[in-house]
């Protein structure tokens, strides 16, 4: 054991501690364990199929927003409600929404979806929306929904500007 004299006092002996510092917090990913808070921002959009017999239709999403006043902020669908008064879609339309709130929660990267649903044609033929053929109903929801993404920052747009 070695002493040590530091101005008047003798250090009698000496222990090496090892400290662990606190980790750094993790952000807030987005999985199926975060429980729905009780208030999320939601945006609407009506879309109307230029297809025979088809009603208008109303596409929901909620956001939920991750480490909110952090830099780790993020905005992120968390739920999708899909509304039409033509009673053939809403089988379809049920599934589809629940499906994909599901996929919402589940976190990760959620933009496959997009290509996923915009790649859905119908067998009676598209419609246009303006100058772009949607090849479905579920092609346009897909449209919106890349939309969304867009307008939340969790696609960015690629090409030309």
């Amino acid at each position: 054991m070695a002493s040590f004299k530091l101005k008047g006092t003798k250090l009698k002996s000496y222990a090496l501690v090892e400290e662990t510092l606190p980790e750094p917090p993790v952000p807030d990913q987005l999985n199926e364990t975060i429980p729905r808070p009780e208030k999320l921002r939601g945006t609407t959009y009506k879309i109307k199929p230029n297809v025979e017999d088809s009603a208008s239709m109303y596409i929901t999403i909620n956001d939920i927003v991750l480490n909110e006043g952090t830099e780790h902020e993020e905005t992120r669908p968390f739920e999708i409600f899909i509304n039409s008064k033509n009673v053939e879609h809403v089988q379809w339309v049920s599934a589809l929404t629940r499906v994909m709130s599901a996929v919402f929660r589940k976190g990760g990267d959620i933009t496959f979806l997009v290509q996923e649903l915009e790649e859905v044609y119908s067998p009676v033929g598209g419609y246009f929306v303006g100058s772009q053929l949607m090849g479905s109903i579920v092609a346009h929801i897909g449209l919106i929904l890349k939309e969304h993404m867009y307008s939340i920052g969790l696609m960015k747009k690629v090409g030309l500007s």
